[in-house]
């Protein structure tokens, strides 16, 4: 009746049961480019900046890993993962812009694009949040799947 996987024949939500399915190691790398301006990006020192809330990038990627092991309870679909490992790297790209990436692995029988996405957008909330007493002008300009292994189908898109 449906395309989606997350709707059953009655047209009603479901959470995709993945008992048949074997357990894979499964990847998924998510990019996320921000606009901090440079009234922010001054303010850095060895690609990092302390303010009173501490330091911005290190807190980012602590929260971004949180975000990641709890992205089961923010996504309504998504299944509750054992997370082998989480890897966020944020970069200043030039002086106005970052990027980060959120690399997510596990070895189970569902993938992780969702928990990869999630860490990148709340590394990137994190930041907003710990800068804005600089600047609100700043911009969460793209959050998206970049990469893709394990499972079903692989997928690279940048």
């Amino acid at each position: 009746m449906s395309n989606f996987s997350h709707i059953n024949e009655q047209n009603q939500p479901k959470m995709v049961n993945v008992s048949d399915k074997k357990i894979t190691k499964r990847v998924a790398i998510a990019k996320a480019t921000m606009f901090l301006g440079s009234e922010i990006i001054g303010h850095f020192n060895n690609n990092e900046l302390i303010t009173k809330k501490g330091p911005v990038f290190q807190t980012a990627i602590i929260a971004g890993i949180q975000a990641v092991k709890k992205t089961s309870d923010i996504i309504p679909m998504c299944h509750p993962l054992l997370i082998n490992g989480v890897d966020i790297d944020i970069n200043i790209t030039d002086n106005e812009h970052i990027e980060v990436f959120c690399k997510v692995t596990i070895e189970g029988k569902t993938g992780v694009e969702m928990e990869a996405l999630t860490g990148a957008s709340a590394t990137c909330l994190t930041i907003y949040d710990m800068c804005k007493a600089i600047s609100q002008k700043m911009v969460i300009k793209e959050i998206q799947l970049i990469e893709k292994t394990g499972g079903k189908s692989d997928i690279k898109n940048g």
